[in-house]
């Protein structure tokens, strides 16, 4: 069985900022966006990819000066506003430790969310590029909880210098555009929906915002919504964006750019 969360009032939804020292006008409009959820949402769900890497809780024993202001801007936030973590594929690392130094809550990988008007499954959704067989292996390595522990056990300025490594590596890639971004399987998310009895998914992960409508072979209706990434540093256009889950049963999808998408879901019972 899922955990369960429920949350009343507008309920806002983001993934995918990737805070790091490499990011500073991302970083700057995800804190407009804070102050702006601190005064207009009842509640802030982040799936995800919260930093572009995570290597420990250690790390903000004396943080770096970008981490710093991110600590900060959460825990000003939280003073008004309920925050919940998930881990992402790149800050899986994160733990209830971290969260609670900031004000917020960890949640599990994957979660059953109620709202006054919505009930939904809400992962991050790495798990679901079930077609990216290679990625799914490293996946399972590295969530294995001794691989883990074996690495947080390293010195932090090792740890520093493996996450340099990486986000180096993942620069690089990002300039010659590959590789693409797995998309989820759609089978996947149906099977995952169907296992617990859910009708709707929120993930992130794969940078395809939009609103998804899915069928079994046996014709019954899901839907699938992509949260935005965010992205003011390293390529254009800009973007960056979240889910508005309101209170008088609307659900809205802002995205920079781009017109709100406002639409209704049906309930459970009155899908055929």
């Amino acid at each position: 069985m899922l955990s369960k969360l429920q949350l009343h009032g507008d309920v806002w939804l983001a993934a995918d900022i990737h805070l790091g020292p490499n990011s500073p006008k991302t970083a700057h409009a995800f804190y407009q966006f804070l102050q702006q959820a601190q005064h207009e949402a009842g509640a802030l769900i982040l799936c995800g990819d919260i930093f572009h890497a995570w290597i420990g809780a250690d790390v903000a024993v004396d943080p770096p000066p970008w981490l710093a202001h991110a600590i900060y801007h959460f825990r000003n936030t939280a003073l008004d506003l309920p925050i919940f973590f998930m881990r992402g594929n790149r800050d899986f690392l994160l733990d209830s430790r971290m969260a609670h130094y900031v004000g917020a809550q960890m949640l599990d990988d994957q979660v059953i969310l109620q709202t006054d008007h919505h009930r939904l499954l809400l992962t991050h959704g790495d798990e679901l590029c079930t077609d990216d067989v290679a990625y799914q292996k490293f996946r399972h390595r590295v969530r294995g909880k001794r691989l883990q522990q074996f690495f947080l056990k390293l010195p932090l300025l090792w740890r520093q210098r493996i996450a340099g490594g990486l986000r180096k590596k993942s620069s690089q890639k990002q300039k010659h555009l590959l590789p693409a971004i797995s998309d989820v399987n759609e089978t996947s998310c149906v099977e995952l929906l169907k296992k617990h009895d859910e009708h709707i998914l929120v993930h992130g992960h794969t940078h395809r915002p939009a609103l998804h409508r899915m069928q079994d072979t046996e014709g019954h209706n899901y839907s699938r919504i992509v949260l935005p990434d965010w992205e003011y540093d390293h390529t254009e256009p800009t973007r960056s964006g979240w889910l508005a889950l309101q209170a008088d049963g609307q659900i809205a999808l802002h995205r920079l750019h781009q017109p709100t998408v406002r639409f209704k879901l049906k309930k459970p019972h009155e899908l055929s």
